[in-house]
């Protein structure tokens, strides 16, 4: 099911366009929130060609022909839709053309770094029992070609030999082969003040909470009803409890990271104990999780799903994702299985869990793609959008976590679709030149699309310019454009690179030049703005430590190429320093340990960071 079919959709196009153009309609403000739009003195129209009101006044009916005003969830819908339909134009005439093109020579095909792509597989994953026919879906291919570890396989890598011999064990081999986490043997619950449950809790609201806004205020008052009184049941709800702690103590802990890069011995002893009081909560949790996976319930999806952030805090990706598939599992069963009588609010929370596990299982499935998928991808578009829930006492908190989240969601479905458009093992277009133009234009005029359309708050520029502290999310926003269109201008760099193997080729073609000019741009702005932004580090650590990794290696392999240097700035070679430092501190924050994978890709952005200076000179 498409997004314009979906209900959520079909509500918000009649609410928008069955009026018609009389001249006593009012004006609205189209940077109105959608719950405080009121149209007064409209005529509704009963959809006919003419309707019957302009029939009767003798009037023209001008009825889905005038532009009506819209609200911002109507914009970014009415962009959602447009993108599919303009993508499922793209997928059909790709079959057209690799139809036509079948059976002849596939001499006019570049080999990519990782595979071949013939026009038979273009075609074969257009058929129409093929899972990848249901384009309105925002999917990510298995096996994908843009993996970290897919570029450090290129073959432009062949003269660092001693770069891959470094760093030769997966991610996966890395991670499973790590020391389970170790549990307390004796559970003595933590004692906190009023005061300081309040102010837990008030910083899971302001961050966890704002970044996956899946908790209610009810909710929110029951943990520290919970909390307060001290008593911790073997119940879902105390499991509950106790993870909002353990989140709200790490989100003290990152923040004090953010606001003061060196700290004073006060300041380390407070950081110490926000670990320490957050790993006895967690511990306290871990030990009633089994109580959540044997129960289907709201409560038990949400302690699962905050479970599995907290493993993503500890950067320990295969734990966060397995807990992660475990959310998904029972969300989708409740969700499967709709009691009309349910509670709306449990409904939209449900959703909103479904939508949160949507963007982050895509985020591990870009490192380590033949990790199972839970299927979510598969009926994302059948979901209806976030709605209407009260997450924060303050209305302004509610709609820009809501704002916020609405455009992270957007922009992982955007990443999806470039990863399988252009990545996909065997239908994606990347390695082809004769195809990938004017889909990277097409997946390019999105992207710009999407920032555009961020409200004021999200707003950003696509410089260097420092955002003020308060503007956090905004900040991770353009991490997460430049990420974006980094991968998009990719293949533009994979052709220039195919063009030569000796680095010798001194001219390219405009068109190449430009793009991988793009790409380089976004690589350099991406590690030059990386910060330590909360949410970058609370979640996705580990994922952007490999982020980076690819970063630094698509830089140095464009510093092979002599055509291609005057792309790099002088500062690029600094580029190395500054990750490796950010990274560094930031792997030891959560205490457990270092994770593997993210000390190999440290010790990999080092490396590069030290080759990239030597061709740069």
């Amino acid at each position: 099911m498409s997004l314009e079919e979906t209900p959520e959709y079909r509500k918000r196009k009649r609410t928008s366009h069955a009026v018609c153009s009389s001249p006593s309609r009012s004006t609205v403000d189209p940077l109105l929130t959608p719950r405080s739009v009121t149209r007064v003195d409209t005529e509704k129209c009963d959809g006919r060609q003419p309707c019957t009101t302009c029939a009767t006044t003798g009037e023209e009916c001008n009825y889905g022909a005038e532009a009506v005003p819209k609200n911002k969830s109507d914009l970014i819908l009415e962009v959602a839709v447009r993108s599919e339909r303009l993508l499922r134009d793209m997928s059909a005439q790709l079959a057209r053309v690799s139809g036509m093109l079948d059976g002849k020579s596939s001499s006019h095909y570049h080999t990519s770094p990782t595979t071949i792509i013939s026009p038979s597989t273009i075609n074969a994953g257009h058929r129409a029992d093929s899972p990848g026919d249901h384009i309105s879906n925002a999917t990510l291919s298995a096996f994908h070609a843009s993996t970290t570890e897919s570029i450090l396989a290129w073959p432009h890598f062949n003269d660092f030999q001693s770069l891959r011999e470094d760093h030769s064990f997966s991610v996966f081999h890395l991670e499973s082969s790590r020391a389970p986490l170790t549990t307390r043997p004796a559970t003595v619950h933590p004692y906190a003040s009023r005061s300081e449950i309040d102010r837990v809790v008030h910083s899971f609201q302001r961050n966890v909470n704002f970044w996956y806004p899946t908790m209610s205020i009810a909710q929110t008052a029951q943990v520290q009803v919970y909390i307060a009184a001290g008593v911790f049941g073997d119940s879902v709800k105390s499991c509950l409890a106790l993870l909002v702690m353990a989140l709200g103590c790490a989100s003290e802990l990152i923040c004090s990271y953010a606001a003061n890069e060196d700290p004073h011995s006060e300041e380390l002893e407070l950081r110490s104990h926000r670990r320490a009081m957050g790993e006895i909560y967690f511990d306290c949790a871990f030990k009633k999780i089994y109580l959540a996976q044997a129960e289907c319930s709201v409560d038990a999806v949400q302690s699962l799903f905050f479970t599995a952030i907290f493993f993503a805090f500890l950067q320990r990706p295969l734990q966060a994702w397995s807990f992660i598939h475990a959310t998904a599992a029972k969300c989708r069963l409740l969700l499967a299985y709709h009691n009309p009588d349910a509670n709306p609010a449990e409904q939209e929370c449900l959703r909103r869990i479904f939508w949160s596990c949507y963007i982050l299982e895509s985020d591990y499935l870009a490192e380590l793609s033949a990790l199972p998928q839970t299927g979510i991808a598969d009926i994302e578009s059948s979901i209806p959008l976030p709605g209407e829930y009260q997450t924060h006492l303050s209305p302004t908190d509610e709609e820009q976590s809501s704002l916020y989240f609405l455009a992270c969601i957007s922009m992982r479905r955007l990443l999806n679709r470039v990863h399988n458009l252009l990545y996909a093992r065997d239908t994606g277009v990347a390695f082809d030149n004769h195809q990938f133009p004017s889909v990277v234009a097409e997946l390019a005029h999105q992207l710009d699309e999407w920032k555009d359309l961020l409200p004021p708050p999200f707003q950003f520029t696509v410089d260097l310019r420092p955002l003020a502290p308060a503007h956090t999310a905004a900040a991770f926003l353009r991490q997460r454009y430049l990420t974006c269109k980094s991968v998009i201008y990719r293949p533009y760099l994979t052709w220039a690179l195919s063009m030569t193997a000796t680095g010798t080729v001194e001219h390219f073609p405009s068109p190449v030049f430009e793009g991988c000019k793009i790409c380089l741009e976004a690589c350099w702005l991406h590690a030059q703005n990386l910060g330590s932004y909360p949410h970058t580090v609370l979640v996705d650590t580990w994922i952007c430590s490999l982020s980076m990794a690819s970063v630094m290696l698509i830089t140095l392999a464009a510093s092979r190429l002599t055509a291609l240097r005057g792309c790099l700035s002088p500062e690029v070679a600094e580029m190395g320093p500054h990750l490796a430092k950010l990274l560094t501190q930031w792997m030891h924050i959560p205490g457990h340990g270092v994770s593997p994978s993210v000390l190999q890709s440290v010790k990999l952005i080092g490396d590069a960071g030290v080759l990239l200076r030597m061709r740069l000179g």
